[in-house]
């Protein structure tokens, strides 16, 4: 069984169409970017789109950033569009290898990559799409093991509607490539979200206060998740 890693740069690609009804039938309305907002995205070399293709099909999807100055990467999401094909490690080996690739480029050793991680039982009402391997709580367990903490803070986060309102069914999650790393920097957490959410006009009260209230502490804990 043979799958490509191939990378999307332009709403246009046939693949895309594909990606993004797939991301429709996987993630709810609010954690999808409308199709047309996809131009500047998937233009902008810092942002890293790939799908898995099997047999002609987009069977699997993901993206991701790496950040130089913070050496940092933050994985957007993974999607996989049906079981027992592999998708998940198929994603997650190449991703890995990608940035370690970028990391290098810049000199460094990786230092981590942040993700947003439903919680199950906030989020159990999804269905995402009757594909199991997506389910809250499988996925949260094989994050889990992948080394994935939880940051020790109430999150919220923008919808992707772009519509101000706030989505608290995930944890900030961060992949730590460092055993000695028990916490991260609050100034480093808070500089990341307003970078990354940049790209939202419309950001909820409640967003603001956390990240504010994020950045002034010396450090936030990971714990288990």
């Amino acid at each position: 069984m043979t799958m490509d890693y191939t990378r999307i740069t332009h709403i246009d690609d046939p693949l895309f169409a594909d990606m993004h009804a797939l991301m429709g039938r996987i993630f709810p309305p609010e954690e999808v970017l409308e199709f047309e907002l996809w131009r500047e995205p998937l233009e902008d070399p810092g942002i890293r789109v790939f799908v898995a293709v099997h047999e002609g099909r987009v069977v699997g999807a993901t993206e991701y950033r790496y950040y130089e100055d913070d050496n940092v990467a933050m994985t957007d999401f993974t999607i996989i569009g049906e079981p027992g094909l592999g998708i998940g490690p198929f994603l997650a080996q190449h991703r890995q290898q990608d940035l370690q690739q970028l990391a290098t480029a810049n000199g460094k050793e990786l230092f981590g990559m942040f993700a947003e991680i439903y919680d199950p039982y906030r989020a159990e009402r999804h269905e995402f799409g009757g594909v199991k391997p997506m389910d809250p709580f499988v996925r949260r367990e094989v994050l889990a093991h992948l080394g994935y903490r939880k940051l020790d803070f109430t999150y919220v986060h923008p919808s992707w509607n772009n519509d101000g309102e706030a989505v608290s069914e995930l944890d900030l999650c961060f992949l730590a490539y460092g055993v000695n790393t028990q916490s991260l920097p609050g100034a480093l957490i808070e500089k990341f979200l307003r970078r990354y959410y940049a790209v939202l006009a419309q950001k909820p009260a409640a967003w603001e206060d956390m990240v504010s209230e994020v950045g002034k502490r010396q450090q936030v804990a990971l714990l288990p998740l």
